[in-house]
């Protein structure tokens, strides 16, 4: 009778520890300081840190809303996926950003460009998605037939694929990606198959081993894409397409962007500074294109829809054989209309605050100093124009009540007219 308890006793606490092992795979970060693996959601109160010890997901149905100032910590050996089935608020503020990032001892030149987490990935289920102040970083790793997104069948759902830092792929869905900053990222920062979408204000830069692009958009998408500087990308700032065959068709309006050595980094020539492809529609107005490897440019096999529009983009080249690539006829560039597009090295010159335009071509490394505000005196203050709808003029509304609204155009090409 004795040894009958004995044992009874041990198959207890043998089943009870199981549990725990079983819950311990799945734990909630309280909303102070924590770590976490498994299932979360609720609220990440500001000015905390959330270390990540192994992928995480939010599940369907439920949110995550990130306050200011809160540091999301990746372990570099766990290399986590952020999965993305309900909602995901992030919400920081000039001077307090959110941060998705790893320690500072792996921060080095080393690591230049990431690989050590993998990415925040919206699967289809995933209703509505911000950042808003925040910075990614040091992410973009290659999966493999473990990874969580592998099993779940989420983005390529094949081993081998270098993450971009952001995957969002419901066309019903809501995606506001606002004052934001991607870098020191493998491959593309951004993965976008659907959704209305609001990308404005952002900074991408140190990006792509041997490809990848800024902003990469497929079928599906309703995006108005404004204010972005867009620096040394390995290849392309805006990758337009309509593959996938999703409804609605990828109809893209970029205006009052800033590209700056994009795409001559890429091992061979493609595109290198916005790419149009497989019949998306795209609306280009008032770009800023300085020293970028080719103007935009279309796949002769898989064109751009012809209702797409390209007027008062701005371009300078300081060497004569980058001014030679934005020629169109050449190299499948396109003509706007009111382009200035010089056919001399070093005509049309923005004028930047502070940025030197003979950088090398090939540098990829990112000064903060450098200042893409346009002097008192650059010619490319008046060369834009008004004389355009935008898809969200009306706004985003979520269901948390905020709304994002795409911004006005200006006058002026580029990010940012002068200073003050």
């Amino acid at each position: 009778m004795k040894l009958k308890q004995i044992l009874a006793a041990l198959a207890i606490s043998a089943v009870a520890l199981s549990g725990c092992e079983k819950a311990n795979k799945y734990v909630d970060t309280t909303p102070e300081n924590g770590s976490a693996i498994g299932e979360v959601s609720g609220v990440w109160t500001k000015n905390s840190v959330h270390e990540i010890k192994g992928d995480i997901i939010i599940p369907e149905g439920k949110s995550l809303t990130i306050e200011e100032g809160v540091t999301v910590l990746m372990d570099v050996t766990a290399k986590p996926e952020i999965v993305v089935k309900g909602n995901l608020y992030s919400l920081g503020t000039v001077d307090k950003p959110i941060k998705f990032t790893v320690s500072d001892a792996y921060r080095t030149a080393e690591n230049k460009f990431g690989k050590l987490w993998g990415g925040i990935l919206a699967a289809p289920t995933c209703a509505e998605l911000v950042l808003d102040h925040t910075i990614i970083e040091y992410g973009g790793a290659t999966t493999s037939d473990a990874s969580t997104s592998v099993k779940m069948g989420l983005y390529k759902a094949v081993a081998g694929e270098n993450l971009p830092a952001l995957w969002f792929s419901n066309v019903n869905g809501k995606l506001v990606v606002v004052n934001s900053t991607f870098r020191n990222l493998q491959e593309d920062c951004t993965y976008i198959e659907g959704g209305k979408i609001i990308f404005s204000n952002n900074t991408f830069y140190t990006t792509g081993v041997s490809g990848g692009e800024a902003m990469n958009f497929k079928s599906g998408c309703l995006a108005d894409v404004a204010y972005n500087v867009v620096y040394s990308t390995n290849t392309n700032a805006l990758k337009l397409s309509n593959a996938g065959d999703r409804t609605p068709q990828a109809y893209i309006i970029a205006y009052n962007n800033t590209m700056v050595n994009t795409g001559w980094r890429r091992p061979t020539a493609k595109g290198g500074s916005v790419w149009l492809e497989a019949t998306v529609r795209a609306d280009l107005y008032n770009n800023l294109f300085a020293n970028t490897r080719f103007g935009v440019k279309r796949d002769p096999k898989k064109p751009e829809d012809n209702r797409s529009k390209y007027s008062n983009n701005y371009y300078y080249g300081y060497d004569q054989a980058t001014v030679d690539q934005f020629q169109p006829g050449k190299n499948d560039v396109i003509a706007g209309v009111n382009d200035v597009k010089g056919t001399k090295a070093g005509e049309n010159d923005p004028k930047f605050v502070n940025y030197p335009l003979t950088t090398a071509v090939s540098n990829a490394d990112y000064d903060t100093n450098w200042d893409f505000h346009l002097q008192g005196s650059s010619p490319a203050l008046n060369k834009g124009t008004l004389n355009f709808t935008r898809h969200h003029k009306a706004g985003i509304t979520l269901t948390n009540g905020i709304t994002y609204t795409s911004p006005e155009p200006a006058l002026y090409v580029g990010a940012f007219g002068t200073k003050f």
